[in-house]
């Protein structure tokens, strides 16, 4: 497993023990983990300016909305691409560099692409099932739906580090994600849903902190409701931009972290067993004693020879 239980995150957690180390790893890393999610988030938001959404508010031609949408297949599919190589890219330093210093970000960057392919093609499978199992969850309840949407979202927490550390094929990284994420079910779907609740409270008041210089104009859309496409200009603006790519680097490191954590917290629980069942191979052979009843002491009431009971 290429020494990975060398690795800082490697280790039985438990809740606390799991937000403690995020945040350990988080200031042990800060600087190029800071760097690598500021040059993604960055080409993401420029990436996202050539879909100007401003324009189908003033189509009211369901057709014409639909030949316009056409035009962003193009754009959405470039931005999806770039997140799933730069979200790869991001998962390998995490997983490799602190094992060895070495694996700097050009060669976790040469490294990552060989799992980029089996990556994109495991996300298209998840995507397609994951949006059969929400609409059924939809049919179900609405917690239904809520329930397929953080199952899904624990199971891709564990793709990345199953894919890189165990260099499985696809199909064995599929039933292996499912086996490690499902060794731990409830724990595993009880952090994820913790995890989430704090990167939305982290990433809203973020977002209140960047939009503060441009108050102004929401102040004049809520005064003149025929403003309001003003504020959709907003996201273009070169400072809006940058703001918010600064904001994005503080939180994008965060979820891969948190994957390996799941991940490597799921193994640790398997090779500790394995070890204690190597060390003790006794407790798990079967006697021979152990295929029949055991005797009866002689002073018990159902002993045939006890004479006290005649």
């Amino acid at each position: 497993m290429n020494n990975i239980n060398n690795h800082p995150l490697y280790r039985r957690h438990n809740i606390d023990s799991a937000m403690s180390s995020i945040w350990d790893f988080y200031k042990l890393k800060f600087l190029p983990l800071f760097l690598i999610s500021l040059g993604m988030s960055l080409a993401m938001h420029y990436a996202a300016t050539s879909v100007d959404m401003k324009e189908l508010q003033n189509m009211t031609d369901p057709m014409q909305m639909l030949e316009k949408l056409k035009d962003y297949v193009r754009p959405l599919l470039i931005i999806s691409l770039l997140n799933l190589l730069f979200t790869t890219i991001l998962q390998y330093f995490i997983i490799y560099n602190p094992i060895d210093s070495q694996n700097n970000f050009g060669v976790c960057l040469l490294k990552s692409l060989k799992h980029l392919v089996p990556f994109l093609i495991i996300m298209v499978l998840l995507t397609f099932a994951g949006s059969i199992a929400i609409i059924l969850g939809f049919f179900v309840l609405i917690v239904g739906a809520f329930f397929a949407i953080l199952y899904l979202m624990t199971l891709y927490l564990f793709i990345l580090p199953v894919l890189m550390v165990e260099d499985n094929s696809i199909g064995h990284t599929i039933s292996r994600t499912f086996s490690l994420m499902h060794r731990n079910f409830w724990p595993n779907l009880g952090w994820t849903a913790v995890f989430i609740i704090l990167i939305l409270v982290i990433s809203l008041i973020l977002s209140s902190i960047i939009l503060i210089p441009f108050s102004g104009g929401f102040l004049k859309s809520i005064m003149n409701p025929e403003n309001i496409s003003e504020v959709a200009d907003i996201a273009n603006k070169p400072l809006y931009i940058v703001l918010s790519a600064l904001t994005g680097a503080l939180t994008l490191p965060l979820m891969p972290i948190f994957g390996c954590i799941l991940y490597f917290n799921s193994v640790a629980q398997s090779d500790e067993k394995q070890v204690i069942a190597e060390t003790h191979p006794e407790d798990n052979k079967v006697r021979v004693e152990d295929l029949y009843a055991k005797p009866y002491s002689d002073d018990h009431p159902e002993n045939p020879g006890n004479k006290a009971v005649e």
